[in-house]
């Protein structure tokens, strides 16, 4: 039937076979099988929420099921909010789409999808360790990974100026089509890249403020010195010699970096690409998109590619959507049967290309799409964005830190909150003093 589609607001470009195989039959009668009520995020790319309501059409239509969809913004924490609603209501849409932490923040309010995650992960291969950590608990799948709105957040880097002024070239170290030639792209390398790009007047774009941007990198820095401020017992281990290697490094690399950098927003760096004024940046391909369109000659520069390696291990930062639904909802196996249409190999592919690129599933065979190897300029641009060659492990910050614990480092940016301190002059073990202590508060509310 036909899908009635009412937008709750539209996010600005600037902003930011038959499914029913995999999992038990969804039984319906000769007439229409009930309701279904969906709530996807509100994509940012133009035409990207037409997929994602075609793919529904076409199942509805099928199944003869009544559906309605909401595109809902995350903008001003729009989702958020509509999320937690619901969840305290205990009513609204039977599918919702949920951000990074939301799956494990309301277990007990979603109903588990075992039955569509086993099918799938056999169809599609594994999923990363990041998505089971986020959307696993006590042996039970919370929700199912979302192509639309995942993304990685490597770096993308001007092509013209590493190799002027750094001497890299990071087309031969990420060739596309190509596995990565990147033995040699390490922490040391990287941060002797920042400094050349620093004297060459051209910096790397990395933030260090509290939002998720500079979040994520410091995040996937840590892990990759094995820096953990909890460990996945809960216990804080803040206080750890990989924690200080972490934080005398990035002590070195602020220093080649924008000196208004603490005070960035997830913003900043997409107008530092656009506008030309450095030589990478840490984000999925939304600036390399915009850039596109109001500077053309800085797009046809970037390319996407991978994390340098630290001493523990190559980690890239990567943030899953999820779709859930809820325990309360009245139509679950309609709304099983629908996760697992949208789940598809042909379903996440055409999202892939009415998002640019931009959208990836979190299936290891779905990381091959021509999209990536296709998008221009130039050419091959965002073939490694993806990591089809899987040389690089995908995390999230404060991992592994028990969720409700994690959620905190991550929502209130403390990693870099010790980086700036410890910067600024700040002796180590005080500034470890005090982030044991801001932990200590996390795990009383």
């Amino acid at each position: 039937m036909a899908v009635s589609t009412s937008r709750l607001s539209r996010r600005t470009f600037h902003g930011f076979a038959a499914a029913t195989a995999l999992t038990a039959p969804f039984v319906r009668g000769a007439h229409a099988a009930g309701k279904l009520s969906i709530g996807f995020w509100d994509h940012w790319v133009p035409g990207a929420n037409k997929i994602t309501t075609d793919l529904v059409n076409e199942w509805a239509a099928k199944e003869k099921v009544e559906v309605q969809i909401d595109h809902i913004t995350s903008q001003g924490n729009k989702l958020l909010l509509t999320v937690a609603a619901e969840a305290q209501a205990r009513s609204g849409h039977d599918i919702m789409t949920m951000n990074t932490w939301l799956p494990a923040e309301h277990a007990e309010r979603l109903e588990p999808v075992n039955d569509v995650m086993d099918a799938l992960i056999k169809q599609n291969g594994a999923v990363n360790a990041t998505v089971e950590y986020l959307g696993k608990q006590g042996g039970k799948w919370l929700a199912v990974p979302a192509t639309s709105g995942s993304q990685i957040k490597g770096p993308c880097s001007r092509i013209d100026l590493l190799k002027q002024h750094a001497g890299i070239d990071i087309q031969a170290m990420y060739p596309a089509g190509q596995a990565p030639k990147a033995d040699d792209w390490t922490y040391e390398a990287f941060l002797k890249a920042a400094a050349a790009c620093h004297k060459g007047g051209v910096p790397f774009g990395i933030g260090l403020g509290t939002t998720a941007d500079s979040v994520d990198t410091i995040g996937a820095i840590f892990h990759g010195f094995g820096a953990q401020l909890v460990d996945a017992k809960g216990n804080i281990t803040a206080k750890s010699d990989p924690v200080r290697q972490a934080l005398d490094y990035y002590k070195k690399l602020m220093a080649f970096l924008p000196p208004d950098a603490p005070a960035w927003d997830d913003a900043s760096n997409n107008k530092w690409l656009v506008a030309g004024k450095g030589a990478m940046i840490m984000n999925p391909p939304s600036a390399w998109a915009v850039a596109k369109r109001d500077a053309p000659q800085v797009a046809e520069q970037c390319w996407t590619h991978g994390m340098p390696a630290g001493p523990k291990g190559r980690y890239s930062p990567f943030l899953p959507f999820f779709w859930g639904a809820w325990s309360f909802g009245k139509n679950k196996s309609a709304a099983k049967s629908l996760l697992t249409h949208l789940s598809q190999a042909s379903s996440a592919e055409r999202m892939v290309a009415a998002s640019s690129g931009f959208d990836l599933p979190s299936f290891a065979n779905l990381t091959t799409f021509k999209t990536w190897a296709e998008e221009s300029p130039p050419k091959g641009t965002l073939y490694h964005y993806a990591n089809p060659h899987n040389h690089q492990i995908l995390s999230i910050a404060a991992a592994p830190a028990p969720p409700k614990i994690a959620v905190q480092i991550y929502n209130q940016g403390l990693m870099t909150k010790v980086a700036v301190r410890h910067f600024q002059g700040e002796a180590i073990e005080k500034t470890l003093d005090w982030a044991t202590g801001e932990i200590e508060g996390f795990m009383r509310t």
